[in-house]
């Protein structure tokens, strides 16, 4: 099997999706823009080849690497750079060059909130009422139906970047005002806790592994306020929750891919359908999987990808918490003195890549407890500022 590791030094614990792939017997092709000897060397060793190429945003340089691989190995049969940002270009690179996977026709159900909307209304999940618009008069029609506060957001975009609360006629006019030139989804403000329902379903779209996630402050808020972060993994996943996933999961159809569904739940109970990620939740929550469970989710998706093994066995062992920390604060417990005092509860601890600093943090911890409590208490010991 000839398979294109696109991008797959970023984030840097994707390298290790290259390193399960040469383990289970894949021709590991990288394509990307980052010098071969800047890469790590666990990545140098995972890769037959690998492919520079000047910018990866130009499609022909991309179509030049992806036709000397082919000209050299022969046929392609998969292409993932595991990220949201490249889930276009993947798709465009697929369909000229026949690639198992999501192609360009598939794109916009799973790219376009709109449409995600949709799929989630046809299999019987709550939406927040919302639609596109694009002029200053729709939107105040859609104001004297449902009230303020909206949320305003690209209808195609990636994570929380250009997205707006508005909470009153001033702001509405002032986004009119100063909007891109491109498509924006307004809807109804719901407040209430984030859920997530993550995993990866093999080549006949069943489950291999899933888990859940709850985020106690949306990603718009973090990089709207640059304020810090938590998002703790579930060891019971709440039956609702789980039901609306797999409903999501049939809705769309997925085979051999990673999939990340948003939620909200609202104080009342009630859970509102927010939108789906064909890809792993990102950052470190594949490590989050890991620790989790004890297992290895990169040679699980390898080894379904490759050999079409679907034996995994697992369960749900601990609480993971992501803590992320800025350097534009101050905190009470330096790094050292978090290690000291719950050692044994930090799997793992580094530095963030600055691409991820304003959604998730310049420095991260990941806690690991069965107790859901003791994670807490340490959060928050980790959170805490000086006074």
């Amino acid at each position: 099997m000839n398979y294109v590791h696109f991008s797959p030094y970023f984030p840097p614990n994707y390298a290790q999706f290259s390193v399960a792939l040469k383990e289970a017997g894949a021709n590991v092709l990288g394509l990307g823009d980052s010098p071969f000897e800047n890469l790590p060397q666990s990545l140098k060793s995972s890769l037959t080849e690998y492919y520079k190429v000047d910018d990866l945003h130009n499609y022909d340089q991309l179509v030049k690497a992806l036709g000397h691989f082919t000209h050299k190995y022969g046929k392609l049969d998969g292409l993932d750079a595991h990220n949201e940002y490249w889930l276009e270009t993947e798709a465009r690179l697929r369909t000229d060059f026949n690639i198992r996977g999501i192609k360009t026709d598939q794109l916009a159900v799973i790219k376009k909130k709109s449409e995600m909307k949709q799929v989630f209304i046809a299999a019987g999940l709550n939406v927040a009422p919302g639609k596109v618009m694009h002029t200053l008069p729709e939107a105040i029609e859609f104001v004297k139906q449902y009230g303020y506060p909206l949320v305003a957001k690209p209808d195609s975009g990636v994570g929380a970047a250009n997205t707006y609360k508005i909470e009153s006629e001033n702001d509405l006019r002032s986004f009119f005002d100063k909007k891109p030139e491109i498509d924006y989804i307004f809807e109804t403000f719901i407040d209430g806790t984030i859920y997530s329902f993550d995993g990866l379903v093999d080549q006949e779209g069943n489950f291999l592994y899933y888990n859940a996630m709850r985020n106690e402050k949306g990603v718009m808020e973090t990089v709207n306020d640059d304020t810090h972060i938590y998002i703790i993994t579930l060891r019971n996943i709440p039956s609702d929750l789980e039901e609306a996933g797999k409903k999501v999961v049939d809705a769309f159809g997925l085979k051999a891919r990673f999939f990340h569904f948003e939620f909200f739940r609202q104080a009342d109970g009630k859970l509102i359908a927010l939108e789906v990620n064909m890809r792993p939740p990102g950052g470190f929550t594949t490590d989050m999987w890991n620790f989790a469970s004890n297992i290895n989710i990169y040679k699980v998706w390898s080894e379904m990808v490759v050999n079409n093994r679907t034996d995994l066995v697992y369960q749900r062992l601990y609480h993971v918490c992501f803590v992320g920390r800025k350097n534009k604060y101050t905190y009470k417990h330096s790094v050292e003195e978090v290690l000291s005092a719950y050692g044994n509860y930090i799997a793992f601890h580094d530095k963030l890549d600055i691409a991820l600093a304003r959604a998730m943090g310049d420095y991260c911890f990941l806690v690991r407890a069965e107790d859901e409590e003791k994670v807490m208490e340490i959060q928050q010991f980790i959170h805490a500022f000086n006074s």
